[in-house]
């Protein structure tokens, strides 16, 4: 049963397979993907399913390497009411890519999933929220590749991505496109991450439920949350080699995620990403 708050909040899936994870990067090359047995297709079904269950939209970041692979997953992602968006097409950081490289890897995702799903593609999200304070260009550089809005800022600090000074709510960053950042709480003078990934499942789900229900009332605004489908997959194979804190954070709580997903679908109101941020003439817009 969905919350009574009138305020409709935006549930995001980041579409890889768990061998793709950014801070797996020095264990697993990238030469090595094809070789590796990739999950991601039963896990998306998973969350396909329960969101049905629920009667939940939902904005899916899809990789182009993963719809290439799997086109039929994508069709089945857009055929149950899901906003299709682009993760990019290699999950390369945006910090490590040139201006050329990075406008190719998001121009390629985007053409790629439009042809699949025959839907324009207006929403991106740069992996390991990788736009920041060094790298504002690529804002422009996503306005000149076709999209309308991005969800790539992370207004934390973190060892690894954030831009702690950023607006902590959607934005328009640039003529045309908007930034709508992952939902953080205000306390004691800093951003709190409220918004999923390894905090959701670190934390006990009463925190995160409270810190978005904060988010709702007294902010007034809707939250963001995101997560992976390799997050509910208990059964995949293990890293070996990987550094303490990188296998604390990829595997804490793996076991309990499902359920809390249930409840979190169950305590608030959830929608797409477009129909939440975009004006309403900008959704669902058939490729002709």
């Amino acid at each position: 049963m969905h919350s009574t708050s009138p305020i409709t909040n935006a549930l995001t899936i980041d579409v890889e397979d768990y061998f793709q994870v950014s801070a797996f990067a020095p264990y697993i090359d990238r030469s090595e993907w094809d070789l590796r047995e990739c999950r991601v297709e039963r896990n998306v079904d998973r969350i396909l399913a329960l969101l049905d269950e629920c009667d939940t939209q939902a904005t899916f970041f899809t990789l182009g390497w993963i719809a290439a692979r799997y086109p039929a997953l994508v069709r089945r992602i857009v055929d149950g009411g899901h906003e299709l968006a682009s993760h990019g097409y290699g999950h390369e950081r945006v910090s490590d890519l040139s201006e050329v490289e990075f406008f190719d890897d998001i121009y390629r995702a985007k053409a790629l999933l439009e042809d699949i799903a025959g839907m324009r593609v207006q929403g991106y999200r740069a992996p390991s929220f990788s736009i920041g304070s060094g790298n504002l260009w690529a804002l422009d550089t996503l306005q000149r590749a076709g999209y309308r809005y991005s969800s790539s800022i992370y207004p934390i600090r973190h060892d690894h991505y954030g831009m702690p000074d950023a607006p902590r709510f959607a934005h328009r960053i640039r003529d045309g496109l908007i930034e709508v950042p992952p939902t953080t709480l205000r306390m004691f003078n800093r951003n709190l991450p409220s918004s999923g990934g390894g905090y959701f499942r670190l934390f006990p789900y009463s925190l995160s439920r409270w810190m978005l229900h904060q988010v709702n009332s007294q902010d007034s605004s809707p939250a963001v949350f995101y997560f992976h489908p390799w997050e509910i997959d208990v059964g995949q194979p293990r890293v070996d080699g990987i550094g303490f804190k990188t296998r604390f954070r990829h595997y804490v709580n793996i076991g309990r995620m499902e359920q809390r997903l249930e409840f979190l679908l169950r305590d608030f109101r959830w929608g797409r990403m477009d129909h939440i941020f975009l004006p309403s003439h900008a959704q669902e817009v058939a490729l002709v």
